[in-house]
């Protein structure tokens, strides 16, 4: 350490002494150096001091000042613009233990742009015209392809592809290509869609099956060809490897463990990882052997900006306390972008966080940590994982996502890959906008956790059996409240093939029980709610508007689902006893459950439909399993046409002063406030 750097830090402890260590800041650049100060100060041409080089060099001099301290000190960390790229995750553990009060901020420098990125440039492109590739690409492609040497640059981690999707383990993508900011396609056909399984002769399960056409037949050169398919069910989608392909027969024979529940005649699918089939704009296919990668861009080349990730992730914070990170965009990982594990009151604050391989930002445990005002796109599976709490014990984890705009997740996993998870005892997921997605948007396992002000659109697009927001299968996830949020616009793909083809906007699932859903706007969303089998479930004060039907209460314990009842399947069984629900808590907060196989469990008893307005096209209820108004108590239901809507065609869903809906004792609902704050 030279001379002028000592003393540098030995005066700015001689200040903060003096002030009774109120505040200090640090400093990080692209052009820093971690073996000086971290001041702001410098560096040139004269100067041996400045800021800090890496995240983790800043952190370890704030923990540092932290102790000195006795963990009373506002610390700061403020990080110069610029692009950092990294190769593995900035691991931050045990910051502001202790120290919570005071905080520790980690932002972006103000008006600078911060992005902390899990790939690495490619810059070296040419003109792909070796004879044996143009002979494989597609004629149409021929002339439009340029090839990077990754080997060349240094670059010989490509990962590799695997099984992924529904009941899949939850494995980091393999390379991808970004340019411009937004994710390539893997080379694929068809290039939109897909095409449907010819027949299936053998064995549903044995890894089997017929194709149409001769399409195949072009990819004779391939070694490394996958398929993704929503083999069984339109709720369920998996990856599958190709093991042969008998041209004869017109016949796929796939790696186990083949596509998830088998396939079946007329379901869909499509393949992908083949040069053969590189035939538009924005494709790519990386040769892992020779290590080159193709692409057909999108615009021209040398005016945008290739990227291909390598990081797993990005940002870790464990057991961490008040540690807020602020303004920073996390891109391009293979894995997770952002995670918290345990501490408490640490916040992601207004960041972007895209073009993500797995889930964009996990928080997991610990007590009041949230992921704020921040956008989540481009994600590989879902958007924001949300734990906390105890179930066993009902102790709450008062963990948040509110405020963030969530969208064109699910990328990869088509399927129960949300824009947020939510798990544990009471979390709030609250004035976020989720759009644009193949399934659905929230996904709730748990208890007392409130979903609220929410705006969900344009999910559900490529799948069947599906909510927007859905829980399911587990009689003791009970006080959930789902209320003041705006689903429209949902569903979409055509020629669904399962039972509730349409989409559902609020979906409880398989004998979800105990939930209120209140003061909710539901236009154009299939169904409105489903309850499928559950009881104890309030249905108060919603705006069903074009929705067929508005209502759906079925006892499916006494139809198909009987299997649950008569000792085939023993799940919800083994759940409750999973909670130890015949003594405290459970016994005190939920008494009904101790009855409840006393009490004709396969019937949807004690649900209540009150107060909701259900206007438009449609069934406004639908009672199945021989459930009447005697078992299902509905009252004062306005079903009379447009009750006074300020504006139904731009979606004002506000009720006039003078709308007689307020007369059955129908109570506003707060409508302006649904959506991120300050968005409106």
């Amino acid at each position: 350490m030279s001379l002028r750097n000592a003393f540098a830090i030995l005066l700015f402890t001689l200040i903060l002494t003096a002030t009774s260590i109120q505040s200090a800041t640090f400093y990080v650049s692209p052009t820093g150096d971690d073996s000086w100060s971290g001041s702001l100060a410098g560096p040139n041409e004269n100067d041996s001091d400045g800021p800090f080089l890496t995240l983790e060099r800043a952190v370890g001099r704030v923990k540092e000042i932290q102790r000195e301290a006795g963990n009373q000190i506002k610390t700061v960390v403020k990080i110069r613009g610029g692009r950092y790229e990294r190769t593995e995750p900035i691991i931050l553990s045990g910051v502001g233990v202790g120290n919570s009060d005071a905080g520790t901020l980690i932002e972006a420098y103000p008006g600078e742009e911060v992005v902390f990125s899990g790939g690495t440039s490619v810059d070296s492109w040419k003109k792909t015209e070796e004879a044996e590739t143009l002979e494989r690409l597609p004629e149409e492609a021929r002339g439009q392809v340029f090839e990077s040497d990754l080997f060349a640059q240094g670059i010989t981690d490509y990962g590799v592809l695997k099984e992924r999707g529904f009941g899949r383990s939850v494995h980091p993508a393999a390379m991808e290509l970004f340019f411009d900011n937004e994710p390539m396609t893997l080379a694929r056909w068809p290039n939109e869609g897909f095409v449907h399984i010819a027949d299936v002769t053998g064995s549903a399960t044995g890894g089997k099956f017929h194709y149409e056409g001769d399409r195949p037949e072009r990819w004779r050169k391939a070694n490394d060809i996958w398929l993704h398919g929503l083999w069984t069910w339109d709720w369920a989608d998996s990856y599958t490897r190709v093991q042969s392909i008998d041209e004869a027969s017109k016949e796929f024979t796939t790696y186990p463990p083949h596509g998830v529940y088998g396939y079946k005649k007329n379901r869909r699918y499509y393949a992908l990882n083949l040069l053969e089939e590189l035939d538009r704009p924005g494709e790519y296919y990386l040769d892992r052997v020779a290590g080159k990668l193709y692409f057909w861009p999108p615009s021209e080349l040398e005016k945008g900006k290739a990227v291909v990730s390598i990081a797993r992730q990005l940002l870790k914070l464990e057991d961490c306390a008040g540690v807020r990170v602020r303004g920073i965009t996390f891109e391009a990982t293979r894995g997770h972008g952002v995670e918290f594990r345990g501490g408490h009151n640490n916040q992601i604050d207004s960041c972007t966080i895209r073009n993500i391989g797995n889930t964009g930002a996990i928080v997991s445990g610990g007590t009041r940590n949230k992921v704020v005002r921040s956008e989540v796109y481009n994600c590989g599976d879902g958007g924001i994982s949300l734990t906390g709490g105890d179930r066993k014990t009902l102790t709450p984890g008062h963990n948040e996502v509110t405020d963030c705009h969530i969208h064109h997740y699910s990328r990869w996993s088509k399927t129960y890959r949300p824009a947020v998870s939510i798990g544990g005892v009471s979390n709030r997921v609250a004035h976020n906008h989720i759009h644009d997605a193949p399934h659905n948007a929230i996904q709730l396992g748990g208890n007392q956790h409130i979903i609220e002000y929410n705006e969900v659109h344009h999910v559900c697009q490529e799948t069947a059996d599906v909510g927007a927001f859905y829980m399911g299968r587990d009689w003791t996830q009970r006080e959930n409240v789902i209320r003041y949020n705006f689903f429209h616009h949902l569903g979409g793909f055509e020629g669904r093939d399962d039972a509730f083809s349409e989409a559902i906007a609020i979906y409880l699932d398989d004998w979800s029980s105990g939930t209120e859903i209140i003061g909710n706007v539901v236009y154009k969303g299939g169904f409105g709610v489903l309850i499928g089998g559950g009881r104890d479930n309030l249905v108060k004060n919603n705006i069903f508007v074009d929705c067929n039907p508005s209502v759906h209460v079925d006892s499916r314990g006494l139809g198909w689902a009987k299997y649950y009842f008569n000792g085939e399947n023993n799940t919800l069984i083994q759940r409750l006893d999973a909670m130890d629900y015949k003594n405290p808590p459970y016994s005190e907060r939920y008494p009904e459950l101790l009855t409840l196989y006393d009490d004709d469990p396969a019937v949807a008893k004690y649900n209540k439909i009150l107060n909701n307005i259900l206007v438009g096209e449609g069934k406004d209820y639908d009672l199945a399993n021989g459930l009447d108004e005697t078992v299902v108590e509905m009252k004062d239901n306005w079903t009379e046409g447009d009750p006074g809507f300020i504006n139904m065609e731009e979606m004002n869903f506000n009720l006039k002063e003078d709308s007689p809906v307020f007369e059955m004792g129908f109570e506003k609902i707060p409508f302006d406030e649904i959506g991120p704050r300050g968005r409106r």
